[in-house]
């Protein structure tokens, strides 16, 4: 991929290359390390002749020095459970051409309801009332279409009566607004057809999951799917196997965000290990640990720099990682994850097996309890508010 440089000992921020310009950015700390990230040598060595895959090679290499760049969408798509490491290379290849399918389809869902999803462009203002009226002529500015195509974005027409597509239409702008500003420091999302794809994704998983539609910070975590993984069909399926962990984050009960229950876990653990800091925070009416609710909902994305964020993101993976817990898709029709068992528990991450048979915290919440206790000296002396 043309956003890949070649040379292994460069920071791993080198490997997505800035805009010109842009010097408001986070430095990654993190560098590739020979012996301890996990090489595109050690990760074809760790398959059989058939393609079944050996991931307690990987795991360890993977929480200890992340994953090079060049492979980075290959093993994110077993590491959230796109396919099972038993599989063949021949069953791998049937899963992947039957979800391409299925995607396909869901677009051309999309498409038809609203033709700009598919035409490599996208729209940033409302097309659509609460009522389901629609919005003539919506802002030229605002809409990511050429003249040629105006018409496509056109809502002209009879008010919309169903709730679902009513609901779904209202996502639309809201997604187009966040796409570019998400990660508008790197040279990938100067390409129109790469904000149109990532606009795309979003829309389709928007309605693809009706329970959850789409809430702001998902095109964070979506991002870096469309830039490692070149077929569209296959971020989206990776990235639909990160949601199936962070969907609940997102799903709203009333006047509260899911992510609220995470942040209630975070002050139990940072009364446990800090208290006196717990003790400062809630003096200072930050008892609710509200502060915490960006770095919970994107993983971190806005605190790291691009690079160190993905390899956090795999960091907590690897050591998470539960081979027997998988889903597949057939015939269209969302499955029960089905569990397998596993003989040998080096195929399982650390804090997996620490954890099995356990009601398992999320590990984001135990690193955010560390960010917050490896500052907490500078916290008690200088926040006042």
């Amino acid at each position: 991929m043309n956003i890949l440089r070649k040379d292994p000992g460069l920071p791993i921020d080198s490997f997505y290359e800035l805009r010109a310009g842009c010097t408001d950015v986070p430095e990654t700390k993190f560098k590739i390390k020979a012996g301890k990230t996990l090489s595109v040598k050690r990760w074809r060595a760790s398959f059989s002749p058939e393609g079944s895959l050996d991931i307690g090679k990987c795991l360890s290499r993977i929480y200890r020095g992340g994953v090079h760049p060049s492979i980075r969408g290959q093993v994110w798509e077993f590491l959230l459970g796109c396919y099972d490491p038993k599989s063949t290379y021949d069953e791998r290849e049937q899963i992947r051409k039957r979800r391409r399918e299925q995607y396909a389809e869901l677009k051309d869902a999309c498409s038809h309801m609203f033709p700009v999803v598919g035409s490599g462009n996208f729209i940033t203002a409302r097309v659509i009332t609460a009522n389901g009226d629609p919005i003539q002529d919506p802002d030229p500015g605002k809409v990511s279409i050429p003249q040629s195509q105006e018409n496509a974005g056109s809502t002209t027409g009879p008010r919309e009566q169903d709730k679902d597509i009513i609901q779904w239409k209202l996502a639309l702008h809201q997604i187009g607004l966040d796409v570019v500003r998400t990660d508008r420091t790197l040279m990938f999302y100067e390409k129109q057809e790469n904000l149109a794809k990532l606009w795309d994704v979003l829309a389709v998983y928007a309605w693809f999951d009706k329970d959850v539609g789409y809430g702001q910070g998902m095109s964070d975590l979506c991002s870096p799917m469309i830039m490692l993984l070149e077929d569209e069909a296959d971020a989206f399926w990776c990235f639909e196997r990160l949601m199936r962990r962070l969907r609940g984050n997102f799903r709203c009960t009333g006047n509260t965000v899911g992510v609220e229950a995470q942040l209630s876990i975070l002050a139990n653990v940072t009364q446990v290990v800090d208290p006196k800091l717990h003790q400062h925070l809630e003096h200072l009416g930050g008892g609710g640990y509200l502060f915490a609710f960006r770095m919970l909902m994107v993983l971190f994305r806005r605190e790291f720099s691009f690079g160190d964020s993905l390899y956090l993101w795999e960091m907590m993976w690897a050591l998470e990682y539960d081979p027997g817990l998988f889903s597949v898709y057939e015939g269209g029709e969302r499955q029960q994850k089905v569990k397998r068992r596993w003989k040998s528990k080096r195929q399982y991450g650390k804090y997996e097996r620490r954890n099995k048979g356990s009601e398992e915290l999320p590990i984001s919440v135990f690193l955010v309890a560390s960010v917050l206790e490896d500052r907490s000296d500078k916290l008690m002396t200088e926040a006042r508010g």
